[in-house]
């Protein structure tokens, strides 16, 4: 918030001696308004504590003030002490320079995704039906015109086929950011033998007892910090992680296209064609900036 609110640790004594107007926020419904509700508080009684409310309206807010909570939020972004000590612990393990791959995979993912596949082990095909539930799987027609909109995750064999055509040497250090319960992972590693993973590289009990948010925080960090980052998905941390490259200078960040990879291979296309055409999709998607854009609010205002 530097340059828009003046931060004290301190109050000063004619102030601190004083109990603040109490405002509560929090319990307030519907669309709320700092300026209408706070500010003449504030300018009543000049010394006011509040407990924020998290469905604030922001549509009249001046861009400045748009930009400055959105860049604040960036800014501000950081993990603990002990889990940035643990991530930076994991960063130095890996070999470098490194490619981060966030793969997803797993049996709540293809469940979700409504998607078939064939293939795929016994084992995997069981953790599939397990996780399924009420949520059947697309058939014929749907299924075609539903894998063709990109809604299919990759496997990992189709994860390594787009990094062939991508000319990825086999031999590049890939830092693996996945959940638990990877499937098919094999398909991947038979092509790129230097994976690592955070539970090959960090030890003890610390880790095991791990809640899976904080592992992926650990992934989250090494994926800010990794030389290029590659996603097969476009969830909530792949746009994170993105944005928080970008906001770094950090700027080979890909978002494998999941679309692109249906739509050739029911054009029939194998082989070379396949790879060539695969990445001429990814060229230029990398060169019109798809995944590597600065946030909006960097660019609308420059604080």
């Amino acid at each position: 918030m530097n340059g828009f609110v003046k931060v004290v640790r301190e109050l000063p004594p004619e102030i601190s001696s004083k109990e603040p107007f109490p405002v509560d926020c929090s319990k307030r419904k519907g669309q709320f308004d700092y300026i209408e509700s706070i500010l003449p508080s504030l300018l009543e009684h000049r010394y006011i504590s509040f407990t924020p409310a998290m469905s604030q309206r922001r549509d009249r807010y001046p861009q400045y003030a748009k930009a400055a909570l959105c860049q604040a939020c960036y800014s501000a972004l950081h993990l603990t002490k002990t889990l940035q000590k643990k991530a930076i612990q994991l960063l130095e393990a890996i070999p470098k320079p490194f490619l981060s791959l966030h793969l997803r995979f797993e049996p709540d993912m293809v469940a979700y995704s409504q998607c078939q596949y064939s293939g795929l082990s016994p084992i995997s095909m069981k953790s599939i039906e397990a996780a399924r539930g009420d949520r059947k799987p697309w058939t014929g027609e749907a299924a075609r015109i539903w894998r063709k909109r990109g809604k299919c995750p990759l496997t990992p064999n189709e994860t390594a086929l787009i990094f062939q055509a991508l000319s990825i040497p086999a031999d590049t250090n890939i830092y693996l950011s996945a959940g638990d319960g990877l499937m098919e992972i094999e398909g991947f590693t038979s092509v790129y033998k230097n994976v690592y993973t955070k539970s090959a590289l960090l030890t003890g009990e610390d880790f095991k007892s791990m809640h899976g948010n904080t592992k992926a925080a650990l992934d989250y960090y090494v994926s800010i910090n990794s030389d290029s980052y590659v996603a097969t998905y476009f969830g909530n941390m792949d746009k994170m992680v993105a944005a928080m490259r970008a906001f770094g200078g950090l700027y080979k960040t890909l978002f494998l296209s999941r679309r692109a990879f249906a739509e050739l291979t029911y054009e029939g296309l194998s082989g070379k064609e396949l790879m060539e055409a695969l990445w001429k999709v990814h060229r230029d998607d990398f060169v019109a900036g798809r995944g590597s854009a600065l946030p909006d609010c960097f660019c609308e205002f420059k604080l």
